[in-house]
């Protein structure tokens, strides 16, 4: 089987070509033209950042993005999917006020925002896949809908994936609030009894009528509840909580196995682009970003997304780790810089999972633009 191609641009720039510029060359060395068509509604599945983080992909670099798929004739969208926990990005209001914030107005990135899943993470399609672990997922239903997609993920440490890039992007990013909790969890929601009041909300709310009062404070049975994680949010005084018991290989096959739901419908239809900046050691979910652990890169894109997260990673651990970050170990060049973090995370599983079940490959070849 031949290796996929990956290709690399640095982050040199000058007065001939600037970023922007730049990144759009990347895109067209890399095929980008072959996966549009003109009219396609094109999702652009991006992180806006949580709010107080700041590693997240710059916007301008994102507007240059947007600006190529328009220039082919395509009608782009920024989009992500509403998060399990109830943050700054956990239904769709909250969520579209950080981004605005985090810089991702129409005025800078020239395209709408599009929350995937629905107001409070409820509008899902069903994407049969036939898994070892998955059967069915819940995916968000404009992404589902959308007639391509383009990953643009920002590469860093993730402390259940060793690292997050286009396989966590997709599979658990494009993943409505129930797939999330497929991937995060085995068990129904928790409620904390000592911030429990016995307002009833979550009882009204619950569609499955899988919540009851029980000496004013609510129950939840297992038996009845389906997952949907919205009594997470409905909570105004957050007494109710996932119950994070993944397992962390079978995390990690969850949402490889996501990633294929997400990509079913969309042969030939999608695009991928990684941002090696801003590499901290955890997800960009958090309110904060911790110091990079490595210099910055620069960019990769292919249509393999496999080698694409290989070739990121390859690429990190080729670098020296920066001496003021969390990094005390693995700190050498070709020394795994993902495992100096998290030393019990095989992030390898994600990688062999996704290979096995067809998703792509993890042999690539490095062009470099």
């Amino acid at each position: 089987m031949p290796q996929a191609r990956v290709y690399f641009s640095d982050l040199r720039t000058s007065a001939k070509e600037n970023l922007p510029s730049k990144l759009k060359r990347l895109m067209q060395e890399a095929g980008v033209e072959e996966v549009v068509a003109p009219r396609n509604l094109a999702a652009v599945k991006l992180h806006f950042g949580e709010r107080g983080n700041t590693a997240f992909i710059r916007p301008v670099l994102i507007r240059a993005v947007v600006e190529e798929l328009k220039d082919l004739g395509a009608l782009p969208f920024l989009t992500d999917a509403n998060t399990l926990y109830a943050g700054s990005r956990g239904n769709s209001v909250d969520h579209l006020r950080t981004a605005v914030e985090n810089g991702f107005a129409y005025s800078v990135v020239n395209a709408p925002l599009i929350i995937a899943d629905g107001l409070r993470g409820a509008s899902f399609s069903r994407v049969r896949i036939d898994q070892e672990i998955v059967k069915t997922a819940f995916i968000a239903r404009d992404i589902v809908e959308a007639d391509m997609l383009v990953s643009v993920a920002h590469f860093k440490g993730h402390e259940l994936s060793g690292f997050g890039g286009t396989i966590k992007n997709l599979g658990m990013g494009c993943a409505a609030r129930r797939g999330k909790l497929d991937q995060h969890s085995d068990l129904s929601p928790k409620v904390k009894r000592k911030k429990c009041v016995g307002c009833g909300d979550c009882v009204e709310h619950c569609a499955q009528q899988a919540i009851s009062l029980k000496d004013e404070k609510a129950v939840i049975d297992q038996k009845r509840c389906v997952g949907c994680g919205e009594c997470i949010l409905i909570c105004p005084n957050s007494a109710i909580d996932v119950q994070w018991n993944a397992d962390i290989p079978l995390f990690q096959k969850k949402m490889a196995e996501y990633t294929l739901a997400v990509l079913k419908g969309k042969e030939g239809k999608a695009f991928f682009l990684n941002f090696l900046t801003d590499i901290s050691p955890a997800c960009d979910c958090y309110g904060h970003s911790d110091a990079p652990i490595v210099p910055d890169i620069g960019v990769v894109a292919s249509t393999d997304p496999v080698a694409i997260d290989q070739a990121s990673v390859d690429l990190v651990n080729q670098q020296a780790g920066t001496e003021q970050s969390c990094l005390t170990r693995c700190t050498d060049k070709g020394e795994d810089k993902f495992r100096g973090v998290y030393p019990k995370i095989d992030w390898t599983i994600q990688l062999d999972h996704a290979e096995e079940i067809g998703i792509g490959r993890r042999g690539y070849e490095l062009v470099t633009v």
